[in-house]
């Protein structure tokens, strides 16, 4: 019933237009060819995501990256040497025997021990919703202390965040989807700066 409801949404950032897991592998590597093959040359200095395109979905630009960085121009120019390293895959778990399936423990373990975290959620994500964050941070136990507030950027609410015991501090990004700082970087920026140099969001 969830995925009827859902289906037609990019769970990954819900207010998109388009539902990228419509999109198919033959579809990633035909734009792929299209928008970014007459180009790739001019852009080995670049960041793969500077190269203009139309799709905006997370998973095309995982798609993205995996191409460019098997591309043989960019593993010369990054002095690869050939038959030194196979072709690169994302996430590769190959070299792993099983994945950790929580760390709830391993954060629980580090707070009490008093190392600062901060834990951030984009507002439009229903891949890890924010609300099911709340409900991790809530079987933490921790105590609250600073409750909700706005945190800003150039006068403008960028999010919303809570401090809690155990040096936790807790933000929302405003508009962002699943991976914030894809979708609002200036923001996030601003955040782990501030996060990061010990000062209030």
């Amino acid at each position: 019933m969830m995925r009827q409801c859902l289906s037609g949404i990019d769970i990954y950032y819900i207010f998109n237009s388009y539902n990228c897991e419509d999109i198919s592998q033959n579809n990633y590597e035909d734009v792929w060819r299209r928008s970014l093959t007459q180009k790739l040359e001019s852009t080995l200095n670049s960041h793969p995501t500077a190269i203009d395109i139309d799709i905006k979905c997370q998973t095309y630009n995982l798609f993205l990256t995996v191409e460019w960085a098997n591309n043989e121009s960019v593993r010369k120019s990054l002095h690869i040497r050939e038959g030194t390293k196979g072709k690169w895959y994302r996430c590769d778990t190959t070299d792993f025997e099983h994945d950790i399936s929580s760390s709830f423990e391993f954060h629980l373990n580090l707070s009490t021990k008093g190392y600062r975290s901060l834990i951030y959620s984009g507002d439009h994500d229903a891949v890890v919703p924010l609300i099911s964050t709340q409900a991790w941070i809530r079987a933490l136990n921790y105590s609250i202390v600073e409750d909700w507030r706005s945190w800003l950027l150039e006068d403008q609410v960028a999010g919303y965040t809570r401090t809690y015991s155990n040096q936790m501090t807790f933000a929302t990004v405003k508009g962002s989807g699943h991976t914030p700082a894809d979708y609002k970087p200036d923001e996030c920026y601003a955040m782990f700066e501030r996060w990061i140099a010990n000062k209030p969001l």
